[in-house]
């Protein structure tokens, strides 16, 4: 290897490439925080913007059987497609759509998707692109050709826009270069832009949340100092804008639909980009892999090696599940690429003032959440019973260890759950077991001994199931958690984040399945004390739990809304900024 050329650079606890690649500084130009989830981090996700630039690119990306002409030979005109050049200067790579030979001198021709940028001289260059044609020109003087001025051709109005490498668009490169190494050697991450129309047309706005994070920053939490008080750093060197609301930037409803598979007779397979399900040979569903989210498969449910391996290709999740609902495990592709997430997510677990720290708020988050259900739902909650939740929270705030908290979150439980059946709308069927009835006393399980603390068991495990996905999404080991401690084959993290929600989605989705008859009582068998839901009683929860999942509630710190399903992920993201450096505290999602 060639030795490279010494930069001025922080100190990084990563690696950095051998080279830069051209379009990546084209990013750092348009937005620093985009550039450093893509190259640092490298997280990437597409939208409608990247999949018809992909389209695009397919035309001009194949590689030329031409050669490029050495440097400094003249011969007739040629053109050169998918020309790949480095330069050991500035430590950048780049891969031309297209070179144009001539005369000795050499052109890059550079295709973008949309519109050159309207300016009082007419159409003109994007800044980024600029910086990104002018790359191109860097690294093919680099490899000894003359080279002064490039094109960017913009597709959307079929308009060329010349680029002339002078002095200062080269020195602008440079530059722009010499700042990108800087933020990709860098260990924080750069801000988020302000209230600008870049973001809803980003891929990553759902990752990077801009407004999200500057309201965190800019307000105070839970009572306390603002999340920029405490973030310290950043308030030295921010000014922070007035406050205001966030945007909604993504879709408040996931299109994707979650597919369970509900009997042992059922077969998934594959046929080109459609899941087959089958009962002997009898096709009895079909469902498109662009359509869903997730496969669930329920007992002695097969799939072929066709479907897993097209399932993890497209990143969607399988998840296996016992009979009666137990949650076993999950397949899944290869996932995120920042593993300095979960290094943050590892250290923090190690740290016992930190785990004292979240746990706090996650026991209070969920006391509260339970008695604001039981001010909801409850036909006449106790007076008592509400003023003693009230007492718990604020012990819960305050307690010294994980210990004490499992004990408050115990007492809490007792209380709700003893008050559980105050909440329900009881109607005995005929058809039912003799025993079986919707009577609730008090929270069991392993094996569950009544009809109610059976659907309570299968939500506690699709939530688990649900946050476990959501954990891989944003780049957690969900084994590694805080408040519930590591046990072999225990999603820790994922029932951390799920503490807080376990009212408000599984506690809600059995009210409902049991008050609106989605379940009756003849859907219910038992053996012995254990008492399990029939296929059809299954189908029948999901119903009302996927339906729990969908509607929309108001974000009690943005203020816009989103579904339940979307919050899942919204708040893993919140974990893995508080863990990251970029807010002080997690802001447990706590319902009004």
């Amino acid at each position: 290897m060639s030795a490279q050329p010494a930069l001025d650079l922080p100190p990084s606890r990563r690696a950095l490439p051998e080279y830069l690649p051209a379009r990546m500084v084209n990013q750092h130009v348009y937005c620093p925080r985009l550039f450093y989830f893509e190259q640092v981090e490298g997280v990437f996700e597409h939208n409608e913007y990247t999949v018809e630039g992909d389209v695009q690119h397919k035309r001009v990306d194949k590689e030329d059987r031409k050669s490029a002409p050495k440097p400094g030979e003249e011969q007739e005109p040629v053109v050169v497609r998918s020309l790949m050049l480095s330069s050991e200067e500035h430590r950048v790579i780049a891969k031309l759509d297209l070179a144009e030979f001539e005369d000795g001198r050499a052109t890059p021709v550079d295709y973008k998707r949309g519109r050159p940028m309207r300016g009082e001289d007419g159409m003109g260059a994007w800044p980024g692109d600029r910086v990104q044609l002018a790359i191109q020109g860097l690294v093919l003087r680099a490899n000894g050709y003359h080279c002064e001025e490039g094109v960017l051709f913009y597709q959307k109005t079929r308009q060329r826009v010349r680029v002339l490498f002078d002095d200062e668009t080269i020195t602008w490169a440079e530059n722009a270069i010499t700042e990108a190494w800087e933020t990709a050697a860098s260990d924080e991450m750069p801000p988020p832009l302000i209230d600008s129309p870049k973001c809803p047309g980003c891929s990553l706005v759902g990752i990077c949340m801009p407004d999200e994070t500057w309201h965190l920053w800019s307000h105070p939490y839970d009572g306390g100092t603002s999340q920029l008080a405490l973030f310290g750093r950043r308030a030295k060197v921010l000014d922070m804008p007035a406050a205001r609301a966030a945007r909604l930037l993504v879709a408040p409803r996931s299109e994707l639909k979650p597919l369970y598979v509900n009997s042992p007779k059922l077969r998934v397979g594959k046929s080109g980009g459609v899941l087959r399900i089958k009962e002997g040979d009898q096709v009895v569903q079909e469902a498109r892999i662009s359509g869903i989210s997730q496969v669930n498969l329920m007992g002695a449910s097969q799939i072929t090696t066709q479907a897993v391996q097209e399932l993890c290709r497209t990143e969607k999740p399988i998840c296996y599940f016992s009979q009666r609902g137990w949650f076993y495990g999950i397949t899944t592709g290869l996932g995120t690429k920042n593993v300095f997430l979960r290094k943050a997510q590892f250290s923090f677990a190690d740290e016992e003032w930190f785990c004292i720290r979240l746990a706090r708020k996650l026991v209070a988050g969920k006391i509260r959440n339970q008695r604001t259900m039981l001010l909801r739902n409850h036909v006449e909650p106790p007076a008592v019973a509400l003023r003693e939740m009230k007492q718990l929270i604020g012990r819960a705030e305050r307690a010294g260890s994980l210990d004490e908290l499992l004990g408050m979150e115990g007492w809490a439980a007792r209380i709700y759950f003893g008050l559980f059946a105050g909440m329900l709308k009881r109607e005995h069927s005929r058809e039912s077991e003799p025993g079986i009835t919707f009577d609730f006393e008090a929270r069991n399980r392993r094996p569950p001994r009544d009809p109610v603390n059976a659907l309570l068991s299968l939500g506690y495990s699709l939530l688990s199931k649900d946050l476990t996905i959501a954990c891989y999404a944003v780049g957690f080991d969900p084994m590694i958690g805080f408040y519930h401690q590591p046990r072999h084959g225990r999603p820790a993290l994922a029932l951390d984040l799920m503490e807080p929600l376990r009212p408000l989605i599984a506690d809600s989705a059995v009210l409902s399945a049991v008050n609106t008859r989605m379940v009756s009582e003849r859907d219910f068998v038992s053996a012995g004390r254990a008492v399990s839901l029939t296929p059809g009683g299954r189908k029948g929860f999901f119903r009302a739990y996927e339906a729990r999942m969908d509607s929309l509630v108001t974000h009690p710190f943005f203020g816009y809304q989103v579904s339940y399903r979307r919050l899942l992920e919204i708040q893993a993201r919140l974990l893995a900024k508080t863990l990251q450096g970029e807010l002080g505290e997690y802001p447990v999602f706590v319902t009004r």
